[in-house]
């Protein structure tokens, strides 16, 4: 485990603010955990639990190749999601101008959606919304496994990065799907007035990752997690379920099935 131990740990603490607030939160000494970073040194058996259950990994995951690891975690490798030179964020530069606020919206989401690709199934995507010098940024992952049961090595991963806008009391996203660039969507949300936001409904519109690639539209809802959350146990949950699964809770199901087609139009009710 040593050999993978530290880079492991550095990925897992970059979903975090600093090593100084990973350290807060489990309780253990800045100076001893740089050691497991670098590398010098190996946790005692009752800190690496402490680390394990605080990242929501197995102790043997820790010791995998960092590849392996990463795409196992959904660990980021190629830097900050976006930055504000992001083409598309210039594209859309205008709407900030006409655009509300989205503060109150920020932090992590369980977004659940009628699969594009496989038809019939239910894919949980984990998105996260964040204000970042005055604009609205998310990040959204998906992940399918080819063969159940399967490793690391069979699951396919895409990766959205995309702009938010709050305009005329509708929120609107549209991304790409940043690992391949082969692709866009849009998703339309309802916004919650209440004063605790818990599920917002909506529309996205987008491809199937199949062979024809056609074009589709599925309901979608968000289910707020918080502003902090434990991000790869939350990753974990990343996958297609099927819609009679007991995960799946009565009323994820019956705002995933509460859409119709009158007049040509896809609508909600």
């Amino acid at each position: 485990m040593s050999e993978h131990l530290g880079h492991n740990l550095k990925l897992l603490c970059s979903h975090y603010r600093s090593i100084a607030e990973v350290c807060r939160k489990l309780g253990l000494n800045r100076a001893q955990f740089n050691k497991y970073l670098g590398g010098q040194s190996r946790p005692t058996p009752y800190n690496l639990k402490r680390i394990c259950d605080f990242f929501g990994v197995e102790e043997y995951e820790l010791g995998l190749p960092a590849d392996q690891f990463a795409r196992l975690i959904g660990a980021r490798t190629d830097g900050p999601a976006q930055s504000v030179q992001d083409p598309l964020l210039e594209l859309l530069q205008p709407l900030r101008e006409h655009a509300t606020s989205l503060a109150r919206y920020c932090g992590y989401y369980f977004e659940y959606a009628n699969c594009m690709s496989v038809p019939g199934q239910i894919l949980l995507s984990l998105v996260h919304l964040r204000e970042e010098r005055g604009n609205f940024l998310f990040e959204r992952q998906e992940r399918q496994e080819r063969a159940a049961g399967g490793s690391a090595e069979d699951w396919v991963r895409c990766r959205y990065l995309g702009a938010a806008f709050y305009l005329q009391d509708r929120l609107f996203l549209i991304d790409y799907e940043s690992l391949t660039g082969n692709e866009m969507s849009q998703t339309i949300l309802i916004p919650s007035f209440k004063s605790r936001i818990s599920r917002l409904n909506g529309l996205k519109t987008g491809v199937s990752s199949g062979d024809r690639r056609t074009p589709a539209c599925t309901r979608v809802v968000w289910d707020y997690l918080g502003s902090e959350i434990n991000r790869v146990a939350a990753y974990r949950q990343v996958m297609l379920y099927s819609p009679d699964d007991p995960r799946i809770d009565a009323d994820i199901r019956e705002r995933l099935a509460g859409a119709h087609i009158r007049d040509g139009l896809f609508e909600i009710e």
